[in-house]
């Protein structure tokens, strides 16, 4: 019987290029999260039974626990398609996708006797099990009818892949909720990249077992990975997004620029009855032009994430608006563009100077940064009166400036679009954030909205932020930067104890 298989994806934050990065040439910076999407796999039955070599069909099994939701699908062998037999609840376009593009690979990367060993593996069906970190979802509601305390406490003493609540209140227009209620890392780019990485390692295609090092962006097997994981993600969501969400759920933490939308064209306009084994030949041998540059946060900085309360935002809807607004303002949409742009590079620039400085001088960084992380901004300046200390004190000032002019081009943008890019409840949160002991800088992530907001705090400082959050109402996830890509898992995450740190409170 076929070992199990476990992989898994991170989650994102876009830090810069909301908007600007659906353009070529404009870049991203993302990071990858350490809220991981995992995907199980493994043969739904134990043998194959006799008379099975004449099947055309085989069974799919699509478990989804958290959810409380279970669908039986059939996967054709001849077309690689999928049928629903059966569901307790709606389907899931982007497992469902995976699957089919998954399998197609395998067909069109394998010789004939591989088709076979992959034709007897198929027959014994596939049991696909998936789940995600709690800090994909929100809890809050949760938290806050049990009268508990919003602490990042409180969330760890959460069991680990809790059941996910539905949103009750339904919508219309541009601000609509989804379904269940996020904090935004992108769930659905790392749940499609966890079970492509998967099934692709199931079926023989890939070996993930050779990038268990960090950092290790540059494999032929990755980009496999990723070039059917944006595919199946593009197709499931119905069209053609930037793709740095899938990007950073593969590769990691990064500098991203986006791939030509023509790459994928054949899968948007397959003709039907054309067999998916073609679609994907011309996917895998197409120009991907996407950049990825190694990025992370300079030492001593962390991420931090906060949920304001207010149920998060769709993405698409604003997005659509953004595009309306540049289409019928030209000229004004491309002055403030040109502006964001300049701002996104100049951040750019401040962080890496600033991971430079880190190597270059590291006991001056250092020193500056524990400094600074007992300090309001205003007061940082000060530190500059000691020639040593001033090329790290006019960076981080300079990082301050460049989020600043992100983040007032971003509301103008929202307000001329009419969406709340930067609602004002977010504002007023982020403003009192960026005042606060050892914050560089505060925003609202990728296309910005009620989702939660981040920040970057100087060295020990998170914890008095944490703390400033809580009396603000505003809940701080435990999710922080993690460099890695898709990784193979050793084993279940439920098996496993997860959490980083037990708590003495209890929810029931």
């Amino acid at each position: 019987m076929a070992a199990a298989v476990v992989a898994s994806a991170p989650g994102k934050v876009l830090i810069t290029g909301g908007y600007l990065v659906l353009d070529r040439p404009n870049a991203g910076l993302v990071l990858s999260t350490n809220a991981r999407f995992y995907a199980i796999v493994k043969p739904l039955y134990d043998e194959i039974k006799p008379d099975s070599w004449a099947w055309s069909w085989t069974d799919v099994k699509l478990t989804s626990p958290q959810l409380s939701r279970e669908s039986m699908y059939k996967l054709s062998l001849k077309q690689l398609t999928l049928q629903p037999i059966s569901s307790s609840e709606s389907r899931n376009p982007f497992v469902e996708q995976a699957v089919q593009y998954a399998v197609a690979a395998a067909h069109a990367k394998f010789n004939e006797n591989k088709k076979d060993a992959l034709h007897k593996l198929l027959l014994q069906g596939l049991d696909i099990t998936i789940l995600g970190c709690n800090d994909f979802y929100s809890y809050r509601n949760h938290i806050e009818a049990k009268g508990l305390p919003l602490t990042p406490d409180t969330l760890a003493a959460l069991p680990p892949f809790a059941s996910i609540t539905f949103n009750a209140e339904e919508s219309n227009g541009e601000n609509c909720k989804p379904e269940v209620a996020k904090t935004g890392l992108g769930s659905s780019a790392a749940m499609t990249a966890a079970v492509v990485a998967a099934l692709l390692h199931y079926l023989g295609v890939v070996d993930l077992s050779s990038l268990q090092s960090l950092g290790n962006k540059e494999s032929v097997d990755l980009d496999t990975v990723h070039m059917i994981a944006q595919t199946a993600h593009c197709i499931a969501q119905g069209k053609v997004g930037s793709g740095f969400d899938v990007s950073s759920a593969v590769y990691g933490s990064q500098r991203y620029v986006r791939f030509s939308p023509h790459v994928i064209s054949s899968a948007q306009v397959a003709i039907e009855g054309m067999p998916l084994q073609d679609i994907i030949v011309d996917i895998l041998n197409g120009k991907w032009d996407h950049e990825i540059t190694q990025f992370s946060l300079p030492p001593l900085m962390t991420l931090l994430l906060g949920e304001p309360g207010t149920g998060g935002s769709s993405t698409p809807s604003m997005v659509g608006a953004v595009k309306k607004w540049q289409k019928l303002n030209p000229q004004n949409s491309l002055e403030t563009w040109k502006k964001l742009s300049e701002a996104n590079s100049i951040l750019e620039k401040q962080f890496n100077l600033l991971s430079k400085l880190a190597e270059e001088q590291w006991d001056v960084y250092k020193h500056v940064i524990d400094s600074c992380s007992r300090l309001k901004a205003e007061k940082w300046l000060e530190l500059a009166k000691e020639p040593k200390d001033e090329a790290v004190v006019k960076a981080l000032s300079g990082a301050r400036r460049a989020m600043l002019s992100i983040r007032h081009y971003m509301w103008l943008m929202g307000e001329a679009a009419g969406v709340p890019i930067e609602p004002e409840t977010q504002t007023r949160l982020l403003d009192a954030t960026m005042g606060m002991e050892g914050v560089l800088l505060a925003g609202v992530p990728g296309a910005g909205g009620f989702d939660a907001v981040f920040a970057v705090t100087l060295g020990e400082s998170k914890h008095n932020l944490t703390k400033a959050w809580s009396s603000l109402n505003v809940l701080a996830l435990l999710v922080g930067e993690d460099p890695r890509g898709v990784s193979l898992e050793s084993a279940d995450p439920r098996t496993q104890e997860i959490t980083s740190k037990v708590s003495s409170i209890h929810i029931k």
